[in-house]
């Protein structure tokens, strides 16, 4: 069996020793006779697994007793709906810092539900290649709370602070969750798509902090409701259980083979560093994002001559060095250097650049 090195920006590299758990009990889950994806979301063994999922995550990222963690469905995207339905109940204006396709979005979604946006900061001045910074924020006289994406997944920009307001600020991490430490006090909500750091697509990361419960508007669904899914334990509905399980595997992962996220920034650091520094020694490729601003998740690079995009990424692939193609809206390269990329597939591609621009450069 051949394993290649997977640079794709989602759904993204899971660990190896994940994968390999996971299929040591894909039949038979510790002598239960069955698998994990076909047991009763309520049974003592499923549930078993869910709690410690929960509680492995709260010791990585020190959540503090007063925020629930919810796992939940719908991606990310759906939280782009599911915010504003919870936190405008009581009146008041989604606030946004826009540096991206996906806070675009965020936003876009907020407006057309009716809700009163307002956009207070913006890295469009730059080309999105710098945030903005925290002098440049200004919200609105009726703001309920801030949100913004704290790594740009397609631009690769991403956010060196944390804002300083005076309202809940929310955050979209779907694409740097669990990649370093994380003060998770300074929020009022957090969410994470799945498919990047934290399993396989499907499931959807929400901490919510306790005194924004119940804030939800008049019409909001059943299902879309973060108190109503805090005391069901995620559970109002059939959750998507067998990622549940995976995330969990990953949380243990990141605990006891990583040694946690002090560590996994490290390495973090370590493999983001190489692989901007051989860039940007480089006569053929070019990253256009201001350096303080550079996702260490998500490294986007073009070639001088586009004309050779198609031969590098042919050329790559067949070195094994896969979904290296940027995303559609922007062009160019992306390599997406999430937690379970080992450091050898990032030096595998930098030996491979060198020797591209050798020969074709």
């Amino acid at each position: 069996m051949t394993r290649h090195h997977n640079f794709c920006a989602g759904p993204a590299a899971l660990p190896t020793p994940v994968l390999e758990r996971a299929r040591d009990e894909m039949l038979d889950y510790q002598g239960r006779g069955l698998s994990v994806m076909e047991m009763s979301h309520r049974s003592p063994e499923f549930v078993a697994i869910a709690e410690q999922a929960e509680a492995d995550l709260r010791e990585l990222l020190a959540v503090p007793d007063n925020y629930r963690v919810l796992f939940l469905q719908g991606g990310a995207s759906l939280q782009f709906s599911m915010v504003p339905m919870n936190l405008l109940g009581r009146g008041g204006s989604a606030n946004f810092l826009y540096t991206g396709i996906w806070g675009k979005k965020a936003r876009a979604e907020a407006e057309q539900l009716g809700f009163g946006v307002h956009t207070a900061g913006t890295s469009e001045p730059s080309g999105h290649s710098q945030v903005p910074s925290q002098g440049d924020i200004s919200l609105s006289a009726d703001a309920a709370y801030l949100h913004y994406t704290a790594n740009e997944t397609i631009g690769g920009l991403e956010f060196d602070y944390v804002p300083d307001v005076n309202v809940p600020l929310v955050c979209d991490y779907s694409s740097s969750i669990l990649a370093e430490p994380l003060d998770v006090s300074r929020f009022g909500v957090i969410y994470a798509g799945a498919q990047k750091n934290i399993g396989p697509a499907g499931l959807t990361l929400v901490l919510v902090r306790d005194d924004l419960l119940g804030q939800r508007c008049e019409r909001t669904p059943s299902l879309f409701d973060y108190r109503a899914m805090a005391e069901a334990g995620s559970m109002v509905n059939t959750p998507p259980t067998y990622a549940w399980y995976l995330a969990g595997l990953v949380f243990q992962w990141l605990k006891h083979d990583i040694g946690g996220l002090e560590a996994m920034a490290v390495i973090n650091a370590r493999k983001a560093a190489k692989l901007y520094a051989a860039i940007d020694s480089s006569g053929l490729y070019s990253n256009p994002i201001a350096v303080n601003n550079r996702s260490r998740m998500n490294v986007p690079f073009v070639l001088a001559d586009d004309r050779l995009d198609k031969p590098f990424l042919a050329e790559a692939e067949e070195a094994g060095l896969l979904n290296l193609k940027g995303h559609r809206s922007v062009g160019g390269m992306r390599a997406s250097l999430y937690n379970a990329v080992p450091e050898a597939a990032v030096d595998a591609l930098i030996d491979f650049m060198a020797d591209f621009e050798q020969r074709r450069g």
